[in-house]
């Protein structure tokens, strides 16, 4: 049986190719960069005031001490306006606005709070100043935040809203990103039910629910491929022929993967050439999953087991580290938080720990490891907010020790 580092080691050696496409900059959210992309221009494009005030020329100022020198208003210039061609005279201002562009013979921007009128504010003709004027105060200058050409977002960048203002206001209009793997999905089971009143001996699907609604959040396209029953393998092995010459690239099922009498998916997987592949690892929750990449083609299989918390864990520890790696996103690193209660488990195994995490008055992160931790409870799961990964090695976590974190239901993109 497989380490858990091992398995991990294996899936990398087993990516497919994930293919590359142009969008909508404005339709970019979780999507993923496929090339660097640079800025296509200087921001700010000019040289422009960052405050509302009085443009005025430094050099004017260089005698002034306590006497007061008049500055004549000549004009005023709004964001938005076309550059002013006026000649700017000795002692002479122009009203500027937050935005607006600099007129070439003046450097320095006065602030309307720091300013006093003549004859007064209502009927304003020059503004009074008495002392001297740093050059290129409150200028913001063309190119000071970023230069054409120079890099805005590295290729394998989850793209996020912030991303988005940014390639907006430098006027990207398409680019350049990885094309979301596409999911086929299939529940197993004769237990297995889309009824909404079932009987005792029935089991509603849910895994296919819960691992659909992580499509955004894991960028990936989901395709409900339905129930298999439990008679339904050569249904299966039909599937995974057609995948071969399909937009799929990867099939995941949950259930019929451990080794009891219905569980059919390794046996068909076992009828396929492969490259890679792995059957049985040594974690918890989900131990018996499977991993195969059909030999010669970019397509690869997952086989979940059936319990639903098993089934959550697998797809959050294998099969979204495998589509990071297709999509060219860096390996993502937990956060570390101090650890509330002793927890023990056998040593070999690595444990996927269903837990709760909250922070103290100081700031620190905490986490609780909660009760319940069999793969049908779903009750500490709807109580947790966070996988603690405790790793093979060691048995016994005690209280205050740092432990690895990883949110459920999106990445740790945030903090990494």
């Amino acid at each position: 049986m497989k380490s858990y580092i091992q398995a991990i080691k294996i899936l990398k050696d087993g990516k497919i190719k994930i293919g590359n496409e142009f969008i909508n900059s404005s339709n970019c959210l979780n999507r993923v960069s496929s090339v660097n992309i640079y800025s296509s221009s200087d921001y700010p494009s000019a040289n422009n005031s960052s405050f509302d005030g009085y443009a005025i020329k430094s050099s004017d100022t260089i005698n002034l001490k306590k006497k007061l020198q008049k500055f004549e208003i000549v004009g005023t210039i709004a964001a938005g306006n076309k550059p002013l061609k006026k000649k700017i005279k000795k002692f002479q201002t122009v009203e500027i606005m937050t935005g607006a562009l600099i007129p070439k013979s003046l450097d320095t921007i006065i602030p309307i709070e720091q300013i006093n009128f003549y004859p007064n504010k209502k009927n304003a003709k020059y503004i009074l100043l008495n002392k001297k004027t740093s050059k290129f105060d409150n200028v913001r200058f063309k190119g000071s935040d970023y230069k054409k050409g120079e890099l805005l977002i590295s290729k394998g960048t989850i793209l996020q809203s912030n991303h988005i203002l940014a390639l907006k206001t430098l006027g990207i209009k398409k680019i350049q990103v990885k094309k979301k793997p596409n999911i086929l999905f299939f529940s197993t089971g004769n237990e297995i039910t889309k009824k909404e009143k079932i009987s005792d001996w029935e089991v509603r699907n849910s895994n296919c629910h819960y691992i659909h609604s992580l499509n955004q959040n894991f960028l990936f396209n989901f395709k409900d491929g339905g129930i298999l029953r439990d008679n339904q393998s050569q249904k299966f092995k039909s599937h995974i022929n057609k995948m071969l010459n399909s937009k799929i690239d990867l099939i995941v099922t949950s259930g019929a993967v451990s080794a009891g009498k219905f569980d059919f998916v390794p046996k068909i997987i076992k009828n396929f050439k492969l490259s890679n592949y792995f059957k049985s690892v040594l974690i918890r929750p989900g131990k018996p999953i499977m991993f195969a990449k059909i030999k010669g083609k970019s397509k690869v299989i997952f086989g979940l087991p059936g319990n639903p918390i098993s089934s959550a864990a697998c797809f959050r520890f294998f099969v979204y580290p495998y589509l990071r790696s297709l999509l060219g996103i860096k390996e993502e690193i937990s956060f570390k938080a101090i650890l509330k209660n002793e927890f023990i488990k056998k040593k070999h195994f690595t444990r996927f720990v269903k837990s709760k995490l909250s922070t103290t008055k100081n700031g620190k992160l905490e986490v609780h490891i909660l009760k319940g931790q069999e793969s049908f409870r779903i009750k500490s799961f709807i109580q947790s907010n966070i996988w603690v990964m405790l790793p093979s090695g060691k048995s016994k976590f005690k209280k205050g020790e740092t432990v690895d974190c990883f949110f459920p239901n999106h990445s740790n993109k945030i903090l990494s």
